[in-house]
């Protein structure tokens, strides 16, 4: 069961199925959301293999009749798509009718959708639990961009419903029924936990899986706790590509790049359908660079070519001149033209410089040479606006409570809207409202312990030695040590006195309020080193340090205080 919690098999599986379960020619019929649920799993070609004639979407009004196919929907159940079901069906354009919704679907839909359908043309009515996108094995979305709608005074229940469902969407597809915890400081966390613990309860049939001695976890946390991994730069490549350019749904767009060819501009970055990506995507800059020119070797010993490659800008030339690589080689060029956009942007942003410092803000408590080397960089023409503000925030989060700290100066040299992000920023995720020890500066034990990790780990790599603040939180969940005071139990019995719970050995983290690539890679690697533990990632979205300033920047403003109406608290 460990190995099990593949979200991109269950998925696929599903809509594998789908097309099966409805012989010969049919349409696909999805909504927005349902084509990005696809798109993570299938290519266009690998769609049409399962005699899908064509796809459509239920937004887009109806077309001519073509009685002699099926179509087979797939759709989130909304009342918007069942209004439209239930237009369609009055007016049948397929000869049958095969709906797949995408979650459990309310109390009387199935009975409105029967009144609707006059004409006796569905075939079949299911529910197939894929309302998220899965990235890698590891990690999964639910393409909610903003939460913003749940802090102030605003409470949006569409939001909301949208993280209850897709949680519970993800356990039925997985088939699990796990314990809950929740982090106390997070109204959101809690409500979303208790939601999900109140469907489970609701519904216990559907919920009614077969039991291992050690229950799964579902711990759901929130980004608040962490603001300061969103806003690194990152040095390995899928987080890289991420940061600087933009993943989509695994779509890549290099459309405003300066010099990429016209059918290389928009790009697929899947691990599940590329080899090298799936090989490479969490080896840091150096490493994969070798590995390209790697791949354009091998290509030159089978063509016999002597170029010498010893730069980037020597693949992209090498690339050019042999119209034949491309072709022989999709995955190729693909990767070096990515490479080389990167390599563009690190150079042009001196982002080396930029990321160096944002390190030591990270990992280092020394306020005067922070504040010298915040300096130097703002004072420096050549670094975006959009770095120089990474750099203060990283800098106000640390050091907002250092007496002598120069938020201000720095405010002022950048400017109003500087000055406002910063404001948000503390509001939102500052010391008050964080229930973690971030910086590991809280104790004189935390402080001292974590100045002699670095003194005896040798940093290997100045530009990555940041970890996520999940990696604490994950590391003493699963020795057993997360206390119960900040991530406490849900529903489930305490152990009898003196009896200890085991630790989990399969652990499901759904962080609202969005992840990032960063978090995801140390997952990663955390299941490769402990092959009897299982962690499965998943959160709101998936973000860089510009989705996250623009979530930042929605919030409510400063000032305005955090969480959803009271219950009469």
């Amino acid at each position: 069961s460990v190995a099990r919690s593949n979200t991109i098999q269950t998925v696929r599986d599903y809509v594998t199925r789908m097309c099966t379960d409805v012989p010969g020619m049919k349409v696909l019929v999805m909504d927005a959301e349902t084509t990005g649920v696809v798109s993570m799993v299938f290519t266009q070609t690998q769609v049409l293999q399962h005699e899908v004639f064509m796809t459509d979407t239920i937004e887009r009004q109806a077309g001519e009749k073509m009685p002699h196919l099926k179509a087979c929907y797939f759709v989130r159940p909304t009342a918007e798509n069942l209004r439209r079901i239930q237009s369609e069906l009055r007016e049948p354009r397929f000869g049958e009718y095969h709906l797949f919704f995408s979650n459990t679907t309310r109390d009387g839909m199935i009975q409105q959708l029967a009144e609707a359908d006059e004409h006796e043309v569905v075939q079949q009515v299911h529910e197939y639990f894929a309302d998220y996108l899965p990235v890698t094995p590891d990690l999964f979305h639910l393409n909610v961009g903003s939460i913003a709608g749940l802090s102030g005074s605003v409470w949006e229940q569409a939001v909301f419903d949208r993280l209850h469902q897709g949680v519970c969407s993800l356990l039925l597809s997985l088939k699990k029924r796990p314990q809950i915890r929740y982090q106390r400081s997070s109204e959101v966390a809690q409500r979303v936990a208790e939601t999900v613990l109140g469907t489970m309860d609701a519904d216990p049939d559907l919920f009614a899986f077969r039991r291992p001695d050690v229950p799964p976890l579902l711990l759901i946390v929130d980004r608040r706790d962490d603001p300061v991994t969103p806003l690194l730069s990152q040095w390995t490549y899928q987080a890289m590509v991420h940061e600087l350019v933009g993943i989509s749904n695994n779509r890549v767009d290099l459309r405003g790049a300066p010099g990429v060819d016209k059918e290389l501009q928009q790009l697929v970055l899947s691990a599940d359908q590329d080899a090298f990506f799936a090989d490479n995507m969490l080896l840091n800059y150096g490493d994969l660079a070798e590995n390209v020119k790697g791949l354009l070797d091998a290509f030159q010993a089978k063509t016999k070519s002597t170029k010498n490659i010893g730069s980037i800008a020597d693949m992209q030339q090498f690339v050019e001149a042999y119209p034949q690589f491309k072709k022989l080689s999709g995955d190729v060029s693909k990767h070096v033209t990515l490479l080389g956009e990167i390599n563009r942007l690190v150079e042009s942003q001196q982002l080396m410089e930029v990321s160096q410092v944002e390190q030591e803000l990270a990992c280092t408590e020394d306020h005067s040479s922070a504040v010298t080397e915040v300096l130097a960089l703002l004072r420096k023409p050549s670094i975006a606006d959009q770095n120089k503000l990474r750099l203060v925030l990283l800098y106000a989060l640390r050091y907002e409570k250092e007496p002598s700290n120069r938020i201000d100066t720095f405010c002022d040299m950048l400017g109003a809207d500087a000055r406002q992000a910063v404001s948000q920023m503390l509001a939102h995720c500052g010391a008050a409202v964080r229930s973690g020890d971030l910086f590991s500066n809280k104790t004189w034990l935390a402080a001292t312990k974590k100045s002699l990790q670095r003194n005896i780990k040798g940093v290997q790599n100045v530009y990555t030695q940041h970890s996520p603040y999940l990696a604490q939180t994950l590391d003493a969940l699963l020795k057993g040590t997360l206390t119960e005071t900040q991530y406490p139990h849900l529903g489930s019995e305490p152990p009898t006195a003196g009896a200890k719970r085991r630790a989990p050995v399969e652990v499901i983290v759904f962080m609202v309020g969005g992840v990032t690539y960063e978090e995801s890679r140390y997952v990663s690697e955390m299941n490769t080193a402990n092959p009897g533990v299982r962690v499965l990632l998943g959160g709101t979205t998936i973000h860089n340090s510009a989705s996250f300033l623009e979530e930042v920047k929605r919030l409510p403003s400063a000032g305005g205080g955090a969480g959803p109406p009271a219950d009469g608290q």
